[in-house]
């Protein structure tokens, strides 16, 4: 019997940006197990995805991943341009860790009350690849706080942040400094990859970066642990 996923999330899931962690699911598993549902939107906040659940309930699957919180946890970074994504993203108020735990708290409530599907809440992929540096640290910080509102509501929790930092860890890679990457650089690689033909590997080899291709979108390297945690876990759950 085929099992119906729901991926939701930010550009991560959207995979415009990242290796699409989707596909390499969708590899993991035996042919017809899963049928996968992509949910992604480019620089979503919790809040976001709170407003646009109505899509998912309209043909209600039986399980939903949830991979949001990356933006959140950047725009505590003391060089977030905050107000331009304010504008950009029609954030009612500043964000904030406690409004992503409300946010996050009501996505999975409406989940949980309105389908019957089983629900997991990945934590974050890391900022970065400085496992001491701030923007490391706040992603840490709010992947405690995915934990929270999972256990408070009865959801799963996927160690996604956990792996990624064994992983960083064993690489033990060059350190090079966090930087949050600008509209810019996001239209720069979407322009090597069209034009020069460059991978997200490649772009990533190019920078010295082990997991991601700017710090937050992921290589195949990083977009495989993210399939890895779900495929872990959808394996214990039919067990």
């Amino acid at each position: 019997m085929t099992t119906r996923v729901a991926c939701l999330g930010d550009s991560l899931t959207r995979a415009q940006l990242s290796v699409d962690y989707l596909d390499l699911l969708e590899r993991r598993r035996p042919p017809g197990d899963i049928r996968l549902a992509r949910f992604g939107v480019n620089g979503d906040f919790a809040y976001n995805l709170s407003r646009r659940l109505d899509a998912v309930l309209a043909d209600p699957p039986d399980v939903i991943t949830v991979l949001i919180g990356t933006n959140d946890a950047r725009a505590s970074l003391a060089d977030y341009p905050v107000e331009r994504a304010m504008k950009r993203k029609r954030l009612p108020e500043r964000p904030s860790a406690d409004w992503f735990q409300q946010c996050l708290g009501a996505v999975v409530e409406r989940l949980r009350t309105q389908t019957d599907a089983t629900i997991a809440l990945l934590s974050l992929p890391v900022l970065g690849q400085q496992l001491d540096g701030v923007a490391a640290r706040a992603s840490q910080a709010y992947s405690g706080m995915i934990a929270e509102v999972a256990t408070t509501n009865k959801a799963a929790y996927l160690p996604l942040h956990e792996r990624q930092t064994e992983e960083l860890r064993r690489a033990a890679p060059p350190p090079i400094p966090y930087r949050d990457p600008t509209p810019a650089a996001s239209v720069g690689v979407l322009a090597r990859r069209a034009v020069l033909r460059r991978s997200f590997d490649t772009i990533s080899r190019r920078r010295g970066l082990v997991l991601t291709t700017d710090h937050i979108h992921q290589n195949s390297r990083g977009a495989a642990l993210v399939a890895a945690v779900i495929d872990t876990w959808l394996t214990a759950r039919s067990a």
